[in-house]
């Protein structure tokens, strides 16, 4: 008898990784959600490990930093709140929409242009407000148009072909790629798609973390550092105004924050400390007890720390637990 059963994924995974955070209800323990982490010292080197970090994953989003590296490298002239908005996972709100039809129509572009998948607004609240005016799903309201209107800026300044601007072999892609293995310092370890269609590349953990040290201490007015700096004048374009990001950055000034889908989070702080890790479910209710945890060990004890780190567990429409980091 023959089997139709898929051959298995290969997998760089390991099956024993430690427990990042555990669902407590009413006192008991329901669950626990495992994956892994690093830590980075102020001059580079790891401080703490845990899990594999070593391991290739798919930063998702928190590779956005560098694919605007790319568009600047690549001779889009981009600044403020339009640099932001170009590594952003927006949440939709209006100024962000607004943002992001200037920037296509300053290049002749329409939202029609971009290839991001038709969707909602990210943030919960601003998807309610928006199906409740009459709304439906739209390219301009996914979470990377921002991202998608730059690179396909990037493409008229140079006068590249617009409609494959998402495959991994257009030049833009291939000066992408180029990027993430610089700023990480390793070779990218796989090539996917992300969820916006745009190519992802796979790297570390450690990786990810040093990319994100390297956009806080990069020379000014290098990609890099234009970036960074961007990111972190005007958090509210990376991600919303009810977002960790927009909070982390906001409160705790010279913080680089990014996380991506499938609860990923990377941070850098101004003095070059840095870390990175991974939910390996992708359950992103657990980011925020390990970002706050986290942040602690690196000294880290803002107000804004114990904001990020509430998941409250709801029974009966009250609180009768939360998600806890568990290292």
């Amino acid at each position: 008898m023959t089997s139709s059963a898929a051959p298995a994924a290969p997998s760089v995974i390991s099956p024993a990784l430690p427990v990042l955070a555990e669902v407590v209800r009413s006192g008991f323990v329901e669950g626990h959600h495992r994956g892994s982490l690093v830590v980075l010292a102020a001059d580079g080197s790891v401080e703490r490990s845990l899990g594999d970090p070593a391991a290739p994953v798919f930063p998702r989003s928190s590779n956005k930093p560098m694919q605007a590296a790319a568009v600047l490298r690549a001779g889009l002239d981009l600044s403020g709140e339009r640099l932001a908005l170009a590594a952003a996972s927006h949440s939709g709100e209006d100024f962000h929409l607004e943002l992001v039809r200037t920037m296509l129509a300053e290049h002749g572009l329409t939202p029609g242009d971009l290839q991001t998948p038709p969707d909602l607004p990210l943030d919960p609240a601003e998807a309610e407000a928006y199906l409740a005016a009459g709304h439906v799903r739209e390219r301009i309201t996914m979470n990377c148009s921002g991202k998608h209107a730059a690179m396909l800026a990037v493409c008229a300044v140079n006068g590249w072909d617009q409609e494959s601007y998402l495959d991994p072999s257009h030049p833009l892609q291939q000066l992408v790629h180029q990027v993430v293995e610089e700023a990480a310092g390793e070779p990218v370890a796989a090539v996917g798609t992300d969820g916006c269609g745009a190519p992802l590349m796979a790297i570390s953990l450690v990786g990810l973390a040093r990319a994100f040290r390297s956009f806080v201490l990069s020379e000014p007015g290098t990609a890099e550092r234009r970036v960074g700096d961007a990111m972190r004048a005007h958090p509210e374009y990376v991600a919303g105004t009810r977002r960790p990001d927009t909070w982390l950055m906001r409160e705790v000034p010279g913080t680089l924050s990014k996380m991506g889908a499938e609860a990923v989070q990377a941070v850098a702080l101004a003095d070059g400390r840095a870390l990175a890790f991974k939910i390996d479910d992708g359950a992103t209710r657990a980011l925020g007890p390990v970002l706050a945890r986290s942040l602690r060990l690196l000294g880290i004890d803002a107000p804004v720390v114990s904001r990020i780190g509430h998941a409250p567990l709801l029974g009966g429409g009250g609180e009768v637990g939360d998600i806890r980091a568990a290292f």
